[in-house]
């Protein structure tokens, strides 16, 4: 369990640095990941928050943040004006594909591994939270 806990803190400070050069953090840029992901059906804050990583996020503050940084865009919902569509930007989709470009920082972040070790690191993952492939 330690090593595990050591392992995700090392993993989330590279992370960080690398988003740091974006001026994101690593909430951020997993908001924008859920929101490309559900491109173009917009997902109110609570949806957000239900596919987030880190579950203890205050989604709405980091939602404001993006607005301001032109990274996503809020409308009232139509269908029930007490909610918040989010939708990603152009802007928020360009600065994706930029980090994906980051094909180094994958390589060495994970370049200890061969690629049958990755798969069984994955599937020892899942197995360990009791969850199969498409829990993820």
């Amino acid at each position: 369990m330690i090593n595990l806990l050591y392992t995700y803190g090392w993993v989330i400070e590279k992370i960080k640095n690398l988003l740091a050069q974006e001026d994101i953090t690593h909430q951020q840029f997993n908001i924008l990941r859920i929101l490309r992901g559900s491109h173009p059906t917009p997902l109110s804050t609570l949806q957000i928050r239900e596919r987030m990583l880190d579950k203890m996020s205050d989604t709405s503050r980091i939602v404001d943040r993006l607005v301001g940084k032109g990274l996503v865009k809020k409308t009232v919902c139509s269908a029930d004006k007490r909610l918040v569509d989010v939708t990603i930007t152009e802007k928020g989709q360009k600065l994706l594909k930029k980090i994906d470009a980051q094909n180094d920082f994958i390589s060495e972040t994970m370049g200890n591994l061969q690629e049958k070790d990755a798969e069984m690191l994955t599937v020892l993952l899942d197995k360990l939270r009791g969850s199969n492939t498409n829990n993820r």
